[in-house]
């Protein structure tokens, strides 16, 4: 509790002096959680371990021979895999809890490696041939799996990257923005199919309460690649101006999705993905003769902020309105 605040309600003779230092001295010796600090070592752990082995690998390859590397990682991964399922909770519909504390670094571990090892067999050995969609499609199977059957966010995560791979897509941002020719029609209309498919399935899961608690990362993948897609189709596409009502009902989808689950989250998403297409169409449209331009984005831009802090306010105020 705030020390001032302490004073003020000390010389309101609200508590006694004995009872604020009491509380002070709680506070001072009270035990705090190191929870997330230590998912986020172990995470990164996980990380470092699997770049740490490519990068010895790299540099010894001649000396450890590729059958002994094959064997390691097929060894770590088998084990990784081995150890989540001997502590694994009976499957169910609704969110399990972690029957040990490396139970989810092992499971999200042997799912790296796994794809470690299809790269180095890939890479190496040609596994695959020219069927690289293949090389895809199985980890894509492999981590929806191991999600729902282990229930773990995180490799449901690489599942849905691995079905963007599959579908022609980088989902990570410097590979959107770098790697994928937006030009095409063809990938802009199935980066659209992929984000309804995705928020399908996650309103169609929480509908049928199937792992309500994976509605989250099905709709952060979904929201981003069709707002993505759809300014793509607005900018580059001949008939851009087709988009302008979807890229509309689209954002009024999210805002009445938000306000009805109090996410300010997605609402920001929303209004900003909204704001970059509308300033995309005034420069189009020249509505604004050069010299304006400055002032526009000045404008502009308080009037988002300030939409985006009143909209904040009113969410905390019907939030705490519903719960009373």
């Amino acid at each position: 509790m705030n020390q001032s605040l302490l004073r003020e309600l000390a010389e309101r003779q609200l508590i006694s002096d004995q009872q604020a230092a009491q509380i002070t001295e709680k506070e001072r010796t009270a035990l705090f959680s190191l929870h997330w600090e230590l998912k986020t070592i172990l995470y990164l752990g996980v990380l470092l371990l699997n770049a740490g082995l490519g990068w010895l690998i790299y540099l010894n390859i001649d000396e450890i021979g590729h059958g002994a590397v094959i064997a390691a990682i097929a060894g770590l991964c088998t084990a990784s895999f081995a150890f989540a399922w001997r502590h694994r909770e009976p499957f169910s519909f609704t969110q399990t809890k972690s029957a040990s504390p490396f139970y989810d670094y092992a499971l999200l571990l042997g799912c790296l490696t796994f794809l470690i090892l299809e790269g180095y067999l890939q890479y190496q050995y040609n596994l695959f041939g020219e069927k690289y969609g293949l090389a895809t499609f199985i980890p894509m199977v492999l981590f929806f799996a191991a999600a729902y059957f282990f229930d773990h966010r995180g490799v449901l995560s690489l599942g849905i990257t691995a079905l963007a791979s599959w579908l022609g897509i980088a989902v990570t941002p410097m590979a959107l923005l770098s790697d994928n020719d937006f030009s095409s029609s063809r990938l802009i209309y199935t980066g659209l199919l992929l984000g309804v498919l995705l928020c399908g399935a996650a309103f169609y899961f929480t509908y049928q309460d199937i792992k309500k608690h994976f509605d989250f990362t099905y709709l952060n993948f979904g929201v981003h690649i069709l707002f993505l897609s759809c300014l793509s189709g607005l900018m580059v596409l001949e008939k851009g101006w087709l988009f302008v009502p979807l890229l509309a009902a689209i954002t009024t989808l999210f805002i009445l999705y938000a306000r009805r689950e109090q996410s300010f989250y997605f609402l920001m998403v929303a209004v900003l993905y909204a704001y970059w297409g509308a300033s995309y169409l005034v420069f189009q449209l020249e509505v604004f003769q050069s010299e304006l331009i400055f002032w526009y984005f000045i404008l502009s831009c308080m009037g988002v902020i300030w939409f985006l802090v009143q909209s904040r306010k009113l969410l905390k105020y019907e939030s705490g309105t519903s719960s009373q």
